[in-house]
């Protein structure tokens, strides 16, 4: 049978994708504020929280069935509930988490410390406090430590509540009110948050309290780690906080589809993870449903670092070797025209080797650019030598003329040595276009040589 028609497969992939949704949202300007850490930091430091709600409700219930004392009603319907209930771990590991990013900014603001090692210095010491009372209270209840790393999300469409008569997973119910939530404040302070994320500075002078805003967000960070921490655990949170926000910044420089690249990236994590351990699926893989959505995740990160057009590993080697190619092929150009003045040619072979020698390249870069400029037909091979077409000599007078004319504006404007101005004119050159090269002409008065007395191509 499909995994699809499978109620706990498709309840587990919901839980997923809602936690991933509603991590990468924030997770998104986490990446942008450069704080991908502070996810990490929340995650672990909330902890403490966890474990230090626990032990105070079981002491509080100790002193109230040992005491026998008339307690408020709030306080008595805290120290009734369950020590483990959802509220009261909640609301401690909110606080702690509140307190991490608190104390971070402090650190950072009035201790000096850099940002990062702010971040480390509070959720080490944090996480390590945790860990100790995650210890002392595994002593008396059958608290598992190890869900804290990769969560229980495999049993949580079996912890279901009924809400207007519909009966869902605990989970999926919280996850989907936070994911609401955050696609909520997103909407209603999405300027403040723009605004905020690339300029501080210039928010303040606007009116937007940048700090306000600052400690908003990590309120909802604080929350959403929680909220998803029980189901999915610290691995799949931090990896849904950061990887799909850095994802979509490989993929887009614009922020409205950075947000929802990066709720897609998120949802297609948890979706892949689900599909990989679904039982009955082909492939099954016998592991942590969570580590297996934060691995697709991971993934997904790998192939866009590698194919993104823009900022991909692979986009960017091409476009730069596109672009050494036509600098080599018009600097070949304009060897071939300066062999021309003199009346000169050289084989095929010598002009590799000679450019070879001037620029610095490989043997085999400058073969590709002699190809790539027969190709576009602004040379041919004949009888073992190089010739320009037509069309081939009129790009190469423009490159002369601009060399020339850089030439003498760095002799004139700049009072450089005649002898010191050849090779930055080589590299200027390759920038300059028709209407740069015309100013430029008046700038020095159009001269017929350069300061060598080589004659300037005219415009003509």
């Amino acid at each position: 049978m499909s995994f699809l028609v499978e109620p706990d497969t498709l309840a587990i992939m919901v839980i997923g994708v809602l936690a991933a949704v509603s991590c990468s949202l924030l997770g998104s300007f986490l990446v942008l504020r450069r704080l991908s850490m502070m996810g990490d930091a929340i995650s672990h430091a909330v902890l403490p929280g966890l474990a230090g709600a626990f032990l105070l409700t079981v002491a509080l219930q100790t002193w109230a069935r040992d005491s026998g004392a008339d307690l408020p009603g709030w306080l008595d319907s805290i120290v009734m509930m369950n020590a483990r209930s959802g509220p009261i771990m909640f609301a401690g590991a909110v606080i702690v988490g509140l307190l991490t990013a608190l104390f971070t900014q402090l650190l950072h603001q009035y201790g000096k410390v850099e940002q990062s090692a702010s971040m480390g210095v509070v959720f080490t010491s944090l996480f390590a406090l945790g860990l100790i009372l995650m210890v002392r209270a595994a002593r008396s209840v059958d608290l598992d430590p190890g869900c804290v790393l990769y969560g229980a999300i495999e049993w949580a469409p079996t912890d279901v509540v009924t809400v207007l008569g519909i009966t869902a997973p605990r989970s999926a119910l919280v996850l989907g009110v936070i994911t609401l939530v955050n696609v909520a404040f997103v909407v209603v302070f999405y300027k403040e948050l723009k605004i905020t994320s690339f300029d501080p500075t210039l928010a303040t002078t606007l009116g937007i309290k940048a700090n306000v805003m600052h400690y908003l967000l990590m309120t909802l960070v604080a929350v959403t780690t929680v909220a998803a921490f029980e189901a999915v655990g610290s691995i799949l949170v931090v990896a849904m906080l950061i990887v799909p926000g850095a994802t979509a910044h490989l993929l887009t420089d614009r922020l409205p589809s950075m947000l929802v690249v990066s709720a897609l990236v998120g949802a297609a994590g948890a979706a892949l993870g689900t599909v990989a351990t679904a039982p009955g699926w082909a492939g099954q893989v016998d592991t942590s449903t969570a580590g297996m959505m934060a691995c697709a995740t991971g993934g997904l990160f790998v192939v866009a670092l590698l194919a993104a057009p823009r900022h991909g590993v692979v986009g960017r080697y091409a476009r730069r070797t596109a672009l050494s190619l036509r600098i080599v092929g018009e600097d070949a150009l304009g060897l071939l025209y300066r062999l021309e003045e003199h009346g000169m040619s050289v084989p095929a072979d010598s002009l590799v080797g000679r450019l070879r020698e001037t620029l610095g390249v490989r043997g085999l870069t400058v073969r590709l650019a002699l190809t790539d400029l027969a190709r576009r037909g602004l040379v041919r091979r004949a009888a073992g030598e190089y010739h320009m077409s037509d069309t081939g000599r009129a790009t190469a007078l423009g490159l002369v003329r601009s060399h020339r004319l850089w030439e003498s504006y760095l002799v004139k404007h700049l009072a450089l040595p005649s002898d010191h101005v050849h090779h930055t004119a080589m590299k200027l050159e390759h920038i300059t276009g028709p209407t740069m090269r015309e100013n430029l002409a008046e700038q020095v008065d159009d001269p017929k040589t350069d300061p060598h007395g080589k004659a300037i191509p005219s415009s003509e």
